[in-house]
């Protein structure tokens, strides 16, 4: 990353720098730049890229002729206004006085905004052991970053300031200053900082050796080209419209669902409900069902139901089928499908008098194809959440068609962020489910589900499913990989997307954040994601499983190693999904370790990959027929150091079909 270093500039030149499409991270000069407070404000609220406000003291007392003391009063409060607005970093001095060093570390803990401390020497670099001093006191005072530059008057000027890299306890950036120390600049990216710092290509710069952003900016970035593409729509979430499309079929009356995207599972969803009996029409995005008002007034019973590869509309036909169905189905599907576990289903099933049966014996059945034998009978049970979600999800949607009154106990539950979305589907159609976590105290006050350690639904039966008409979702678990795109090769805009989702997928703009990119939302609710100095995170992605190909991308381009929980629930996907992960991680030269629950990345950032020539290895890779994987690969590929070929780019027809078009 490259950080262009604004001052002499008004609010109106400032605004001029930002637009230029290769500024991808500036440093505002608040005691260069001649701006009032609601400018400061406006300024760092308003732009999207990741800002640095600095406000030298010295610089104001000698500019104002002010003592000390007063000059570190106003720089401190020019500073608290910029964190106030939103700035991503505020960089204090090492110098700064207790008590106004107190106050900008608690603002900036209190605003997010990382504290930079720096400490310059303009005359002489020290020795290793002064500046080592030196960088454990930027840290011990607080520093998100440490920075440190000085003078350098040879190459061993400029070694010793680079020795720090090997024993930073955290995020820094050390480089020399003058004549001597310009290619240091650029270095220091290489020794892993986070970024550097360039003047704008006008030539006015805030210290005399910077270079320029032109040439800085084509030495770091090899001549690739940024990701930025224009503003893309995103399409509707294939999780939220199978249930909504099942839903919309079971109903009486006719709904409307706009917004729709075709993709194959969702396409299959439809399928689906015109087995049942639905009548299904589509009117450019809309799609109008009349449904069956769930009762099966079919002259017969359906002997067969093909749920096509998706494995989420299986597990909710099998509680459906049992419900509504006049006698025994079986249940077909094809591809992947075939090879994916249905763990815990019969057990489950079996606590609501279902059997599961294998098709070729009497065994309990594993896989689809599959036999669902008997009527769903209401009642209490204990449900294991280890499985995931789906299977619950296609209880929580017969249960109330069933005539009596049914308590579903979930422990340990997984991909619980589904389930509610299964409950908000419903309550459209007028199905009522109430619910009650369990767990600590922390997590029964901020309602976060990662601590959940069980959730109790309570069903009432003889509920009758009633036609809605409103729009689908776009969807998070696709945006994930524009997003990460942005977040490490350019910038991106979506359209489509709804922060108030119960998607567990929203969860990628958190791990976005912790790792550094700039997310914002627009006035008119649009997505923006910008290329951000990246370190390493830890996320669980226990809720929200599909993210894991696209974060563990993300994870090779940030500094230092990353720890992504939640692998076990990767076990039936497409594919073996967390070995799929491994396997490409290390074919493309990243490396990684795969360990029980957890995927390790060791990252590097783009720019340091460019400059030691540590690119990703490009070649020709397996989706392993794994739509995410595919999408994950494509990602990837704008950090390969030759092209990347997919042996099966048509299996994100399961998802988003147009994804490579879009991409």
């Amino acid at each position: 990353m490259i950080c262009v270093s604004i001052a002499y500039r008004t609010f109106e030149q400032i605004l001029e720098i930002l637009d230029n499409e290769q500024v991808e991270m500036a440093e505002i000069r608040l005691d260069l730049c001649p701006m009032e407070d609601s400018q400061i404000r406006e300024l760092f609220e308003n732009t999207p890229i990741p800002l640095v406000a600095t406000c030298r003291a010295e610089v104001l007392a000698k500019a104002d002729d002010l003592p000390v003391q007063e000059a570190w009063e106003k720089a401190c409060a020019k500073l608290s206004v910029a964190i106030g607005a939103g700035a991503n970093y505020a960089d204090l001095e090492l110098e700064a006085p207790f008590q106004q060093s107190r106050r900008i570390q608690e603002l900036c803990l209190d605003s997010g905004t990382t504290l930079i401390r720096s400490w310059h020497n303009f005359e002489s670099t020290p020795d290793k052991d002064y500046l080592q001093q030196i960088m454990e006191r930027c840290f011990r005072y607080g520093a998100g970053i440490a920075k440190l530059a000085s003078a350098a008057s040879s190459r061993e000027d400029v070694d010793a300031m680079f020795s720090l890299y090997q024993k930073a306890p955290g995020a820094l950036v050390a480089f020399c200053l003058g004549e001597a120390g310009q290619q240091s600049r650029i270095e220091c990216l290489s020794k892993g900082a986070p970024f550097t710092y360039a003047a704008p290509d006008d030539g006015k710069a805030a210290e005399s050796s910077q270079l320029q952003l032109g040439p800085m900016y084509k030495a770091v970035s090899g001549g690739r080209a940024a990701y930025a593409p224009d503003v893309l729509d995103m399409p509707s979430s294939k999780s939220f419209a199978q249930r909504a499309i099942i839903a919309a079929a079971l109903a009486k009356g006719t709904s409307h669902l706009g917004n729709y995207s075709p993709c194959d599972d969702s396409e299959s969803a439809i399928a689906v409900a015109r087995a049942l009996g639905a009548n299904v029409e589509k009117e450019g995005r809309t799609l109008i069902i009349t449904g069956i008002g769930g009762q099966w007034e079919g002259p017969r019973a359906l002997d067969t139901l093909d749920v096509g590869e998706s494995g989420l509309l299986a597990r909710l036909m099998i509680p459906l089928m049992a419900c509504i169905g006049k006698g025994d189905v079986s249940l077909t599907g094809k591809g992947t499908l075939l090879k994916r576990q249905l763990s815990g289903a019969a057990d489950i099933m079996a606590a609501f008098g279902v059997l599961l049966q294998n098709m070729e014996s009497a065994s309990k059945a594993q896989y689809i194809p599959l036999r669902v034998l008997g009527k769903l009978i209401p009642g209490t049970a204990d449900v294991p959440g280890q499985y995931g979600s789906q299977l619950i999800s296609g209880l929580l949607m017969a249960l109330p068609l069933c005539e009596g009154t049914s308590t579903v106990y979930v422990n340990d539950p997984k991909s619980l962020p589904y389930m509610f979305i299964t409950c908000d589907v419903l309550k459209r159609f007028g199905i009522r489910i109430s619910s009650e976590l369990e767990g600590d105290a922390p997590m029964i006050e901020s309602q976060d589900w990662d601590s959940c350690s069980s959730v109790n639904f309570k069903i009432n039966g003889g509920q009758q499913y009633r036609a809605a008409d409103f729009d689908l979702e776009g969807d998070w678990s696709a945006a994930a990989n524009f997003m990460v795109a942005g977040a490490i090769f350019g910038r991106v805009q979506l359209h489509g997307l709804d922060t108030s989702s119960l998607q567990a997928d929203l969860g990628i703009v958190d791990i976005l954040v912790n790792a550094g990119a700039s997310v914002s939302e627009l006035e008119n609710g649009d997505i923006c994601v910008h290329k951000g100095p990246l370190s390493a995170f830890e996320a669980d992605l226990n809720n929200a499983p599909d993210l894991f190909p696209a974060v563990s991308v993300l994870a090779a381009f940030c500094e230092g190693d990353s720890i992504i929980y939640g692998v076990k629930r990767l076990n039936g996907k497409e594919s073996d999904r967390g070995r799929a992960i491994e396997q490409m991680l290390c074919s493309m030269g990243v490396e990684c370790n795969l360990d029980a629950d957890v995927l390790s990345v060791s990252g590097e950032s783009l720019a340091s990959r460019i400059l030691n020539g540590h690119l990703l290895k490009g070649g020709r890779f397996t989706s392993h027929h794994d739509h995410r994987i595919a999408m994950a690969l494509k990602v990837a590929s704008l950090g390969t150091e030759s092209p990347v070929e997919i042996d099966d780019e048509a299996c994100v027809g399961k998802s988003f079909p147009s994804f490579f078009e879009i991409f």
